[in-house]
């Protein structure tokens, strides 16, 4: 079956490519290079042994979108990453977001609208804001978001949850990711941000080998053990096969309408635990200093994933240990092979 990953020579795209082709799936790759790398395609070859078919444009492009649906008919589903993901940009920058974030996901609803199409939603636990209850179940009520970036992800569940309802032949799972790192076994892909890294780990590794001059830690005044933010860490490899099972899961015939799934390990880790298990992890020392909190960011957060684990059959597998190792040996990848 023929799938499209829209943003699929993105960090978690590109782990979720090797994942679908592994499973036996056909992966078509939209991604208009905004914040990737071309070079990634290359990457993938010499994983999966073949250039999966890749089409540039901005899902933002209506009658781009339309074409490629016209002469692309035989899509099975859709796997959607595509879209402005950064919180702290988000709050300088709003507009860029909803606009984004909302004109392409509509474009590709519109464009494909009346097939009978499994629909992954690329969601994030931000939806939850600061939860009264830790850990969050997917039963938690959504609160207002703390950034632009969050809002847009309620936003984009509930214009899912309508459509369902209203009739379409989309059947619709939402994951909702906890914090993606690390990078796959075989070093050849991983995250590639873009001048400075908006995430933590990406700043951890290029402070380690030297590309940044220090760490900051934004905030250590939090109610969390130590004062910095707490998040739950996942293996982007176990991320991806996440989404494998949420195909799987809608090709059963009982499965109708839309879902929601938390994907995370289940365990907070805090920015300081984070950083000194890289530490463990590949025996070098960071330099990092404690600096203001961040506007938009979410005291803690991590997730309850009974029901990801009994209805997607997916679990975690992979440590943080395993996580920062292997964010590690990609970052000395690209030091030495520069894409």
């Amino acid at each position: 079956m023929k799938i499209l990953v829209t943003g699929g020579l993105g960090f978690i795209g590109t782990h979720t490519v090797v994942e679908l082709v592994n499973a036996g799936y056909d992966p078509i790759i939209i991604d208009d290079l905004s914040n990737s790398n071309i070079k990634m395609l290359d990457q993938l070859a010499r994983i999966i042994g073949y250039k999966p078919a890749f089409y540039q444009f901005n899902l933002c492009n209506e009658a781009d979108v339309k074409d490629f649906a016209a002469k692309n008919p035989d899509i099975a589903g859709i796997i959607h990453f595509a879209a402005s993901k950064a919180v702290g940009e988000s709050v300088e920058n709003p507009l860029k977001y909803y606009y984004n974030n909302f004109f392409s996901l509509i474009n590709l609803l519109n464009a494909y609208n009346g097939k009978a199409l499994n629909f992954v939603f690329s969601s994030s636990c931000t939806v939850y804001g600061q939860p009264d209850v830790l850990p969050v179940t997917e039963d938690a009520p959504v609160k207002p978001a703390e950034s632009p970036y969050g809002n847009t992800k309620q936003i984009a569940e509930e214009i899912l949850k309508d459509m369902v309802a209203a009739g379409s032949k989309y059947k619709v799972i939402a994951l909702r990711y906890f914090n993606p790192v690390g990078a796959h076994d075989s070093a050849l892909i991983g995250e590639l941000p873009n001048g400075v890294p908006q995430n933590l780990v990406p700043f951890i590794t290029q402070t380690a080998i030297g590309k940044r001059e220090k760490i900051t830690v934004f905030g250590d005044k939090y109610n969390t053990p130590d004062g910095s933010c707490i998040r739950d860490y996942i293996h982007v490899v176990d991320l991806a096969k996440a989404h494998v099972a949420a195909l799987k899961l809608m090709e059963k015939e009982n499965f109708t309408g839309y879902d929601v799934f938390n994907i995370g390990t289940g365990n907070g880790s805090t920015v300081l635990e984070v950083i000194h298990a890289f530490e463990d992890a590949t025996g070098v020392k960071l330099n990092y200093q404690i600096g203001a909190p961040r506007s938009g960011d979410i005291e803690k957060v991590w997730g309850n994933v009974t029901k990801s684990t009994e209805k997607l059959n997916w679990t975690a597998e992979l440590n943080l240990s395993t996580m920062m190792a292997s964010a590690w040996a990609w970052e000395k990848y690209i030091a030495e092979n520069p894409l």
